[in-house]
């Protein structure tokens, strides 16, 4: 018999990446002259959670403001092209986020965000309404959608509202360029209350806890009440923490075009193994450590194939047959 499932939800900003084009790096080019080539990516990382986890076969909705310009369009394009529903998307009279991004020495993204006033961070409760019909197995958010105010106060009141029958996950993606650390530090207690899921990365944990071992920063989260804490450790792999218990799992070997959108590509390969392990919706009370394990290791080979090609473009599910 077949069981079936309700959707995986992620909430949270779409972001118009430019990255300086790889013949135009630094010089100026004949063809250019003396200004600047960009490439200009659809990314944000709710949104490339939300796109990765519908190429792996999840039945997904994405919930952000769209706004009409042309970045806008672009990000439709993207998500619908992903099988993603966007149907209960508003559309925003903002204009979207702009984010320049160079890559450094090791592949890693530096970016500079433009994203004062953008459609992504005006959520009213009124255009949240529509999400509690929707009934999710798991509702995933975090990134800027909670410390950006207006909207950061109605997305809190909604994973409220949702969490008695939907499993929260948090991903906090610590900007510090676009919101002090102090806050996100200040909000995390708050949220790991909330939270049945946090993950987050070795950078995020450098801005949060600088000079905390990660083992004792799962401990604190755990105390606050989130009971399932993965830290992606980069090529290192992932350290799992469930309820106090740990482990490291590995990464598999790859070579790395660039790390953008890896972390997200990650969570959405782990919110697709919990997903079709039928362990979604509510409080995780069904997980055991096997199932946790596989869908961890699923999020390393999804979060590899990612490093491995340009730009935050997740793979689909028979990419993954092909490359194993």
């Amino acid at each position: 018999m077949t069981v079936t499932r309700r959707p995986v939800a992620v909430l949270g900003e779409c972001v118009a990446d430019a990255f300086v084009a790889p013949d135009a790096a630094g010089t100026p080019d004949a063809a250019v002259g003396p200004g600047l080539r960009l490439d200009v990516l659809p990314g944000g990382g709710p949104a490339n959670t939300a796109v990765a986890l519908a190429r792996l076969g999840t039945p997904t909705h994405f919930l952000t403001r769209l706004s009409g310009d042309v970045f806008g369009g672009l990000f439709r394009r993207r998500l619908s092209e992903s099988g993603v529903r966007i149907d209960l998307c508003p559309d925003a009279a903002e204009p979207s986020t702009l984010a320049v991004a160079g890559l450094g020495p090791d592949g890693a993204a530096e970016y500079t965000f433009h994203a004062e006033a953008t459609a992504d961070w005006q959520w009213t409760r009124q255009e949240l309404a529509p999400v509690r019909g929707l009934d999710p197995d798991c509702l995933h958010t975090g990134s800027l959608a909670l410390v950006r105010e207006p909207g950061a106060a109605a997305v809190e009141d909604l994973l409220a509202e949702l969490r008695p029958t939907t499993t929260i996950s948090l991903d906090p993606n610590v900007r510090p360029l676009l919101v002090a650390p102090e806050r996100y530090r200040a909000l995390l207690p708050r949220w790991c209350a909330l939270a049945d899921i946090l993950r987050l990365s070795e950078d995020d944990l450098a801005h949060l806890h600088p000079g905390t071992a990660p083992e004792a920063a799962c401990d604190t989260w755990h105390r606050a009440g989130v009971p399932l804490v993965v830290v992606t450790l980069g090529a290192a792999g992932a350290l799992v923490s469930y309820d106090g218990v740990r482990s490291v799992l590995p990464a598999p070997h790859v070579d790395v075009v660039d790390t953008v959108g890896a972390g997200d590509a990650f969570t959405a390969g782990l919110l697709h193994g919990l997903h079709g392990a039928g362990v979604l919706g509510g409080r995780l009370d069904a997980l055991d450590r096997r199932t946790l394990d596989e869908a961890v290791a699923f999020g390393t080979r999804v979060a590899a194939a990612t490093c491995a090609v340009r730009g935050a473009n997740p793979p689909w599910a028979e990419d993954l047959t092909a490359r194993a």
